[in-house]
């Protein structure tokens, strides 16, 4: 089992969820922290909740669907903590609805946002995983990039894709030492999957049981990684 103490991380949709309660958990294992989020206030809470860690941090806002967006807040964060060696690409949207009720405007922004925001990122972040010959990236798919279901055309096929984008781009990355792993969970409860609605902790996955998982295989020896994995609720009828 390897130390993350030291490590520098960046994850994307940092402002809630996921994306904050991975934060604050690699934060505990005195990792570096950057983080990245379209909303400037729910990104300054989470940089608030990982300082209470002790550990150095920084922040910036982008939307991962803009390329030059990303380049600037991945050079800006660079320059305050060094070169990543872990990168969690958390960031999506989801858009529900009969396909025939989507529109093309729909379609865009769940695809440049879910599939080109992680092209976007990664592609800022590689070159530096590259020159140090190791790395971790995990990218957040979705049950429903396992198996489409109605009303989420264009949210399955996104998370169809970033499967299919992790698994190739594994295969060329290990010759560098870099772990590329992809999570398929299913329904995580937050503000995006439940908006509104009173939190069921005791029946749905929560965000902090992805960050606990994330961290855990981030731990095991650069020589061995969890290329897929499938986290379920246990019982959430």
């Amino acid at each position: 089992m390897q130390s993350l103490a030291g490590k520098n991380v960046l994850i994307t949709g940092a402002g809630r969820g996921i994306g904050r309660e991975t934060a604050k958990a690699l934060a505990a294992e005195g990792c570096r922290i950057g983080l990245l989020s379209r909303s400037e206030g729910p990104l300054h809470e989470t940089e608030r909740l990982v300082a209470e860690a002790g550990v150095p941090s920084a922040s910036a806002a982008a939307d991962v669907a803009d390329e030059a967006d990303v380049k600037e807040a991945v050079r800006k964060l660079e320059e305050e903590l060094g070169s990543f060696d872990i990168l969690i690409n958390n960031a999506g949207i989801g858009r529900k609805g009969d396909f025939m009720e989507l529109s093309a405007d729909d379609w865009q922004k769940v695809l440049q946002t879910n599939v080109m925001g992680i092209v976007h990122v990664t592609q800022a972040v590689l070159p530096g995983m590259q020159k140090k010959q190791r790395g971790d990236i995990i990218n957040i798919s979705s049950m429903s990039g396992l198996k489409g279901t109605r009303g989420s055309s264009a949210y399955s096929a996104s998370k169809f894709a970033v499967i299919g984008l992790g698994e190739a781009l594994m295969q060329e990355v290990r010759h560098d030492n870099i772990r590329v792993s992809t999570l398929t969970p299913s329904l995580v409860e937050t503000d995006m999957t439940r908006p509104g609605e009173e939190r069921q902790p005791d029946k749905f996955m929560q965000p902090e049981d992805l960050a606990e998982y994330m961290v855990a295989a981030l731990k095991l020896e650069q020589r061995t990684f969890i290329k897929t994995a499938a986290l379920w609720g246990t019982n959430p009828f």
